[in-house]
């Protein structure tokens, strides 16, 4: 039976602590077909809250309790709690939730049942059919909790989930949780390292998938977030969609470089007696469907082309892929032919995207330009995938297949 670990972190939550127990570990566990266990971890509490909860585990063998240490932090808790239940309790997987019952007992059950269904990430969400927020916070803090997660939605280009701010999530250890780095946890101080918790698991889990969440109000206090949470939760937003989006970004820029090479290129063949050459070989194909071929232009596009796959070589592997820097004469000449055959494609699309357009348009510098303006989005698109599969090798075939999906 699949071991769940609930991970709820606690600072003076005597009020709410055991009735928690009672609701969530005596009411709700049962219901759930997982070996189901809380693991309190207290934060130092000046009131009974760590009284309460190790009475409760003298009584409930599924219900511990630790300290956080000396670092304070909502972070720090989890991380202190994820640690223990995956060393000590062996979790498969663990749960993030809040102590003051805004995350409402009776929704663990649907999230643990779609891990137990195959999910490697579940994330209870307030903004799908069957969730909400509640109606008796103010217009602004509605404003704020949508738009901010709308932000953080657009900036980390998630669109197909819906809720990226919520607390409320479940995490298989085996492949995901595993493979975080949980010790450099953006500000784990702060209720921004939630971001970083997700953009994590989402990059590492196969399958995320979105519940219902019917998100409470705080039954005692006040919420502690507030204006320097929402800054610093956006801030980190933006630095993991910059760091998410940087190779592509670098990409994009040597692409760039490779079009000046291309688009200058592309005129200086053309005309020339090699491509004129080249096009007399294939005159007998003129009237028909393959009368592109017979174009000196299609001709000085493919040799525009190559000239652009140099350059592009030699830059990604400087600075797009550094990580991945190809060393040493021989393997740069062997990698060099590797990367124009996978990139030969590249070569083709122009070829006849430009060879096509003067058959039909006319043989003139502004169709040339605007055939290259026309083939870039197919060109990037394809040597951008054989770039990370075949010769720097940063994807593999199976999580490319996956984002297909």
């Amino acid at each position: 039976m699949e071991k769940v670990v609930i991970v709820m972190p606690a600072w003076n939550e005597e009020d709410n602590i055991s009735k928690m127990i009672e609701e969530l570990v005596d009411g709700e566990f049962p219901k759930i077909n997982a070996e189901m266990h809380l693991l309190v971890v207290d934060n130092h509490s000046k009131d009974r809250t760590e009284e309460i909860v190790k009475e409760a585990s003298k009584t409930r063998n599924n219900v511990h309790i630790i300290q956080q240490g000396d670092k304070s932090g909502l972070g720090w808790a989890y991380i202190s709690g994820f640690k223990y239940a995956m060393k000590e309790l062996d979790a498969d997987a663990v749960m993030e939730m809040d102590a003051d019952f805004q995350h409402p007992p009776r929704f663990v059950k649907p999230m643990v049942e779609a891990y137990l269904q195959g999910a490697d990430y579940v994330i209870g969400s307030r903004y799908i059919q069957g969730g909400s927020i509640p109606k008796e916070w103010a217009l602004f803090r509605k404003a704020v909790s949508y738009f901010g997660n709308l932000f953080i939605r657009i900036v980390l280009v998630k669109p197909k989930i819906h809720d990226l701010t919520t607390g409320f999530r479940l995490t298989r250890v085996k492949g995901v949780l595993e493979n975080m780095d949980l010790d450099n946890l953006m500000e784990p101080g702060r209720f921004a390292h939630k971001v970083d918790l997700l953009y994590q698991a989402i990059k590492n889990s196969k399958k995320t998938v979105e519940v219902p969440l019917e998100f409470a109000s705080r039954t005692q206090e006040k919420s502690k977030f507030n204006t320097k949470e929402m800054i610093a939760t956006f801030r980190v937003a933006t630095i993991l969609g910059i760091k998410d989006k940087a190779r592509f970004i670098k990409f994009g820029t040597v692409g760039f470089a490779g079009y000046l090479v291309n688009a200058i290129a592309l005129e200086l063949f053309a005309d020339t007696s090699i491509t004129l050459g080249l096009a007399n070989v294939f005159k007998g194909l003129k009237n028909t469907l393959l009368a592109f071929i017979a174009e000196p232009s299609a001709w000085a596009a493919a040799f525009a082309a190559e000239l652009a796959i140099i350059n592009n070589f030699i830059f990604n592997n400087i600075w797009t892929f550094k990580e991945k820097k190809i060393t040493g004469f021989l393997a740069i000449i062997k990698k060099f032919l590797a990367f124009n055959l996978s990139t030969v494609g590249a070569i083709v699309i122009q070829f006849i995207v430009i060879g096509v357009m003067v058959v039909f348009l006319g043989d003139t510098r502004l169709i040339r330009q605007l055939g290259i303006l026309l083939a870039m989005p197919l060109v990037l698109s394809y040597n951008y995938v054989m770039y990370n599969l075949f010769i720097w090798k940063t994807w593999s075939f199976s999580k490319f297949f996956k984002k297909q999906e």
